[in-house]
């Protein structure tokens, strides 16, 4: 009886101690990821115990917060103009958590970034003064962007290329993130997720699409590197119609009057002659043309400005045919309308690709930088003398092309590219409008790049084009930015 006992003593013990063990592990090595854990509900209730700082675009707050009786919820947050910066904040929720600059810079917004912390704080746990962020945002690109766009599906991006700076970013249709801000907004919620036009969505930022002749900047740019061809005016090797390598697929250009037979590059911009780029792409190889996307910024998995963009593709594995059509921006090239902004930067900023970026400073409760950003140095991405080449052909396609509606006259230089991209199997789908162009303004010395897309407008299939719908959106916004 008594080894009997003994054993139950002993096995006892060693039960009390593994529960020790565990106690003490679960405490001393996992208490602070338990903490932190996205669904204890303690840490929402502390984040909205007090206001939570700001995301600040010109110098005032397009967020703010309010006394709430939601329960435990001390405050709830609340927007400016909710549905036009949208595309830029996020939205902060206290039932379905943060996004964009809420989610990414949520630490500094609730006060608890270490940063933020004095001594005293780090003993007590208690949370500082919330910072704020600071944005790029230019508020009267911005509005431009947005109510150009209006009730059209789509995008719209502007950037300064000499620094990168984001000056406007718009996805349509927008919402309002104040409709979801508390703790019983369900309806609102089931509401934007049952919505098929995907108002959650950031079109500029998360929405790659084919590019469709904005595409030919690339390659025209990859031609001139290469010394394929020595100018944008050098007539180019081109049969109209083009029959696609290795196949007996002719390829007409949409303009079937236009002079595109072995036309120049700035003739083939000019018109969007798809012969040209096609066989330029082709006569280039696949190797060469991506290296020239990727110089711009394709097939780069992790873009962030500093919300994460998606991936633009340039495929890898094609044959002739298909590294003929990625010319046109078709087959399985893909873009975002930040991604064609960016290659508008680059050759207006003389070759040099700064990064995107939508954030200048975060900022403690006093004002003070924890951090600042800007474009860096940059990279060269293609010479000057190509850069400023494309340039001038880019201006003829506004003053004298298929970019007319872009002009703004007053002396000011405005370059573009047209796109119309295929869309839906054999081109089912509305296709899709696209625009990307620069402005330069003498006088002030004021840049903008642009690149504009319309997924869809409700305008008739004929009716669709990059000059029709999406250059007068970028026009207003390189008004506004250059005002």
């Amino acid at each position: 009886m008594n080894k009997t006992i003994r054993h139950a003593a002993v096995f006892s013990l060693l039960l009390v101690l593994a529960l020790l063990v565990r106690a003490t592990w679960v405490q001393a090595f996992e208490g602070k990821a338990l903490a932190d854990n996205e669904h204890n509900r303690r840490n929402t209730i502390a984040r909205y115990a007090q206001p939570l700082g700001n995301i600040v675009v010109a110098g005032k707050p397009v967020t703010g917060s309010k006394r709430t009786d939601e329960g435990d919820y001390a405050y709830r947050r609340t927007y400016q103009d909710g549905p036009l910066y949208a595309a830029v904040t996020g939205y902060g929720s206290q039932a379905y958590g943060a996004t964009q600059l809420e989610g990414i810079y949520r630490d500094v917004l609730d006060g608890s970034d270490s940063r933020l912390k004095n001594p005293l704080d780090t003993v007590t746990g208690r949370s500082a003064e919330p910072g704020s962020v600071v944005t790029t945002i230019d508020p009267a690109v911005q509005k431009a962007a947005y109510g150009a766009l209006g009730s059209k599906k789509g995008a719209a991006v502007a950037l300064d290329p000499k620094s990168g700076a984001v000056l406007g970013m718009v996805s349509t249709p927008s919402y309002d993130p104040a409709e979801i801000a508390g703790a019983s907004d369900g309806e609102a919620w089931k509401k934007l997720l049952a919505d098929e036009d995907q108002p959650l969505l950031n079109r500029a930022l998360r929405q790659p699409v084919p590019p469709g002749s904005t595409f030919k900047l690339v390659v025209a740019a990859a031609a001139l590197e290469d010394g394929l061809y020595e100018s944008v005016d050098a007539r180019t090797a081109s049969p109209d119609p083009y029959t696609l390598p290795g196949t007996r697929t002719v390829l007409h250009n949409e303009n079937r009057s236009a002079p595109c037979e072995n036309a120049t590059i700035r003739t083939a911009l000019q018109y969007s002659c798809n012969n040209v780029f096609a066989k330029m792409a082709a006569d280039l190889g696949k190797e060469k043309v991506r290296a020239q996307a990727e110089e711009f910024g394709f097939n780069e998995a992790k873009r962030d400005v500093p919300v994460r963009a998606s991936e633009s593709v340039y495929p890898r594995e094609m044959d002739g045919a298909q590294t003929a059509l990625t010319g046109i921006g078709q087959f399985e090239v893909t873009a975002t309308p930040l991604q064609v902004s960016m290659v508008s930067a680059a050759l207006a900023n003389g070759g040099v690709l700064k990064d995107p970026h939508m954030v200048s400073k975060v900022t403690d409760g006093d004002g003070d930088a924890l951090r600042t950003y800007d474009g860096g140095d940059g990279r060269r991405v293609v010479s000057e003398r190509t850069a400023g080449q494309l340039r001038d052909a880019m201006v003829t396609v506004v003053e004298d092309g298929t970019g007319t509606n872009a002009r703004i006259g007053g002396g000011v230089e405005v370059g573009g590219k047209t796109g119309t991209a295929q869309h839906g199997v054999d081109n089912s789908g509305t296709p899709y409008a696209w625009f990307t162009s620069y402005a330069k303004d003498p006088s002030g010395g004021k840049e903008v790049a642009v690149a504009v897309l319309v997924e869809d407008s409700g305008a008739a299939r004929s009716e669709v084009s990059g000059n029709g719908l999406a250059a007068p959106i970028a026009k207003a916004m390189m008004r506004a930015a250059l005002r």
